[in-house]
């Protein structure tokens, strides 16, 4: 009894064992590939031939790998530890059923994952908005895609399944401003030729369109530019274009209208 009990000891140890190698030779493994994968897509050459879409594949698949990673390691010591991983699995369908029901959030990210590179909605790089955010696509996962805010640098994680509700964020920003009435249309268009020249003078400003006459106000109005910029910079862009609208007008002895209450007395 003694010898079966000391045999049992040493067996149970050398699965003990076994187990901690197959974990640290797969730990090992997807470190050096995760490391190569890293390295490539730092690697100056290498990074100025991928583009949005080739990163976009790399990162999902980087975070594929983590999963087969712990799922094949998992299976490898049931195996070694005397249970029958085929069996087993065959026996999962009742309750993979149940554990799909109670994962179906998760799975649902899952599969939108996957559809989104496949559909090519976005890619890692582009600017998206979500909500009231605008920010930079940093990785897109199985699970969720992470955003940087490009207005506070807030890096915000949104499930795959809410993805319908980001929209992708052109190139064209549209920027109303205000002239008083008293300024013919003609004096405002040969002011707004001056506004148009001097925003694309603006940095990361492709090109100015002015679009005409957007609204008739209660006190003043509002004439529609298009600006074609950079997308991460599209808040500076504004900014600094409000600016040259302001020192134009400025310059043209042009006030800036507000709104005013006329008061009748009898």
């Amino acid at each position: 009894m003694n010898n079966i009990n000391y045999i049992l000891e040493q067996f149970t140890k050398i699965n003990i064992i076994n187990s901690i190698i197959v974990i640290l030779v797969s730990f090992f493994i997807y470190k050096l590939i995760r490391h190569f994968i890293i390295k490539g897509e730092k690697n100056t050459s290498i990074s100025k031939k991928l583009n949005n879409k080739s990163r976009t594949y790399l990162r999902l698949f980087n975070s594929i790998l983590r999963y087969i990673f712990i799922v094949l390691t998992l299976l490898i010591i049931l195996q070694i530890n005397g249970i029958d991983v085929s069996s087993l699995l065959a026996g999962v369908g009742i309750a993979g059923v149940i554990v799909g029901l109670a994962i179906q959030d998760a799975l649902k990210d899952i599969i939108r994952g996957f559809s989104l590179i496949s559909d090519h909605y976005f890619s890692v790089g582009d600017i998206v908005s979500y909500g009231d955010v605008i920010g930079k696509v940093l990785v897109l996962g199985l699970k969720s895609t992470r955003i940087q805010d490009i207005a506070t640098d807030n890096i915000i994680s949104i499930a795959n399944r809410n993805i319908e509700q980001i929209e992708v964020v052109s190139t064209s920003l549209y920027v109303k401003f205000p002239m008083p009435y008293e300024v013919s249309v003609d004096k405002a268009e040969s002011v707004i030729s001056e506004i148009v020249k001097e925003i694309n003078k603006v940095n990361d400003v492709d090109e100015t369109i002015y679009k005409g006459v957007a609204e008739l106000a209660d006190s003043s109005i509002l004439y529609l530019l298009k600006i074609t910029c950079i997308p991460d910079r599209r808040l500076q862009v504004r900014r600094d274009s409000l600016r040259c609208i302001l020192k134009t007008l400025e310059k043209n002895n042009i006030q800036v209208p507000y709104n005013q209450l006329d008061i009748h007395q009898k």
